[in-house]
């Protein structure tokens, strides 16, 4: 059985609309997997859902189709963020790809005083991102913040919010009654390669939405501990 293609399509989707994919997936749907006129393909988006379109043929540039009949509507989905400290390229784009792929709905890179890396390409991670979310069945797209200071970050989380702060040092051991599904975010916040400073550690610990955990009795590096708390967070959820 061959699985059919699934495209992130950001405008509106809606039975009998004919419109035209982008100029990079008309040359991925054209040249890479060559489809043709009649042959089927999925598209979605937050906001309609997935739905069933059509190819009606191509331009020297461009993919034209028609939207048919929605297979899955939007639905509802965990409020978890992740805010973290920008690293090294290849584990960044791992770590955005399996973090995606566990349902993430909102990146936020952050600059702590030990962030080696001080910047975020922010078009290459929505893009990592949107390839991930059509690989792994997902119908939304997470979304990715421009960076900021971590004081800026504290500042701004919504107060009725949950801060899951990655701390070796917590010896909290049984925070399941944290873990509640909420319109609210429940966030997980993650040091550079070289971790909080005793400074910044302590104005997390301040906040009241706080709630240590400990990952492991390891030291891990950023991006194991990005994916592994997210998983914790998200089996808690689903599994409630």
């Amino acid at each position: 059985m061959t699985l059919k293609v699934r495209l992130y399509f950001s405008e509106k989707l809606a039975s009998g609309i004919v419109s035209k994919l982008s100029e990079n997936q008309s040359h991925y749907i054209k040249n890479v997997i060559r489809l043709n006129h009649g042959d089927k393909i999925s598209l979605f988006n937050s906001n309609n859902g997935e739905w069933d379109a059509t190819i009606l043929g191509h331009t020297k540039n461009f993919t034209e189709l028609r939207i048919e009949k929605q297979s899955r509507p939007s639905v509802n989905e965990n409020n978890i963020w992740l805010a973290f400290s920008p690293i090294k390229k290849i584990p960044q784009d791992f770590m955005l790809q399996k973090i995606t792929e566990l349902g993430i709905k909102k990146f936020i890179p952050i600059l702590c005083e030990r962030t080696v890396v001080r910047d975020i390409n922010v078009k290459r991670a929505k893009k990592i991102v949107i390839e991930a979310s059509e690989q792994s069945n997902r119908i939304s797209i997470p979304d990715i913040l421009e960076i900021q200071s971590l004081d800026n970050f504290l500042k701004n989380f919504p107060k009725n919010g949950k801060l899951i702060f990655c701390d070796i040092n917590s010896k909290s051991k049984d925070i399941k009654k944290d873990f509640v599904p909420s319109k609210y975010p429940i966030c997980i916040l993650v040091g550079p390669e070289g971790d909080f400073s005793e400074k910044e550690r302590q104005s997390i610990v301040d906040q009241k939405k706080t709630i240590p955990l400990s990952l492991a009795k390891n030291i891990l590096r950023a991006e194991t501990a990005a994916i592994a708390a997210t998983t914790i967070v998200s089996f808690q959820l689903n599994f409630k």
